[in-house]
């Protein structure tokens, strides 16, 4: 059998482990709003796009034509396709084995 005092001490325990993990998670929350209004008051005095969007612009701008366009799934892009020219330094490689 449990002892009466027992349970009470654990309910107790779990309503204040639970209380302050609220806490905790709403103050991130707070925190986090905060900076992002912050960064957005930032943007509004300078002029200047938010950070968080230029980041996003940046990654669809590399996922469009960026390391993934040669891939086999996809059709070569335009871009690919205009003749530019890469000017490389080349150099002779030997096969003598004593690369490992």
């Amino acid at each position: 059998m449990n002892n009466p005092l027992s349970q009470i001490f654990r309910f107790i325990l779990k309503l204040v482990f639970a209380l302050s993990a609220a806490v905790l998670a709403v103050g991130l929350l707070l925190v986090a709003l905060t900076v992002f209004a912050l960064s957005l008051l930032k943007s509004l005095i300078t002029g200047r796009k938010p950070a968080p969007l230029m980041a996003f612009a940046r990654f669809q701008q590399f996922s469009q034509s960026g390391m993934w366009a040669a891939s086999p799934s996809r059709p070569p892009s335009p871009k690919a396709a205009t003749g530019q020219v890469i000017d490389v330094e080349a150099r002779e490689l030997r096969d003598d084995g004593s690369r490992f």
